[in-house]
């Protein structure tokens, strides 16, 4: 039975992040892990050794995330909006200036992939409630938007491929 794995957009940004946390899980954690692995099996006795169980479940954290990374990063399909033409639709990786309509200001959110989303730098997944009624719209249009904390409606004022 053939597994098909559905290609993750991703931003080149995305992408770079990625592969910097995937080299210093590599070349820093691992080493770390290991060495704190071998340092508490000398105290003896493992069934009692609360430094060896802690390391050994950091490993596993550390491994779990080498393979989801991996896993990303194979299935990566990078975007780059700045080689699009932009014709005044919001895309994945398309910068969107809104105004928010309840909260009467405006708002500049970027589309990106899961693993790059982090509202607390505006970048928002494109999955998200709010990416969703984004997705396909263009400037000028009001777009409302079913999010956790109720309904929020925007204007689009503009938006960029940068």
């Amino acid at each position: 039975m053939e597994i098909i794995m559905d290609k993750e957009p991703i931003t080149i940004n995305g992408l770079n992040n990625l592969k910097t946390e995937l080299e210093n899980l590599k070349n820093v954690q691992r080493p770390k892990v290991v060495a704190a692995i071998a340092e508490a099996r000398s105290h003896g006795d493992l069934k009692e050794n609360a430094e060896y169980h802690a390391a050994k479940e950091q490993q596993a954290l550390i491994e779990s995330r080498v393979i989801a990374i991996n896993d990303l990063i194979a299935r990566a399909n990078v975007i780059d909006v700045t080689k699009i033409e932009n014709d005044g639709k919001v895309i994945f990786g398309s910068t969107v200036k809104v105004k928010d309509l309840n909260a009467d200001k405006q708002i500049s959110y970027r589309l990106v992939g899961q693993d790059e989303a982090d509202i607390s730098k505006n970048l928002i997944f494109f999955k998200s409630p709010i990416g969703k009624a984004l997705i396909g719209k263009e400037k000028g249009e009001m777009v409302s938007a079913n999010t956790p904390s109720g309904e929020k409606n925007f204007e689009i004022l503009d938006v960029e491929y940068i």
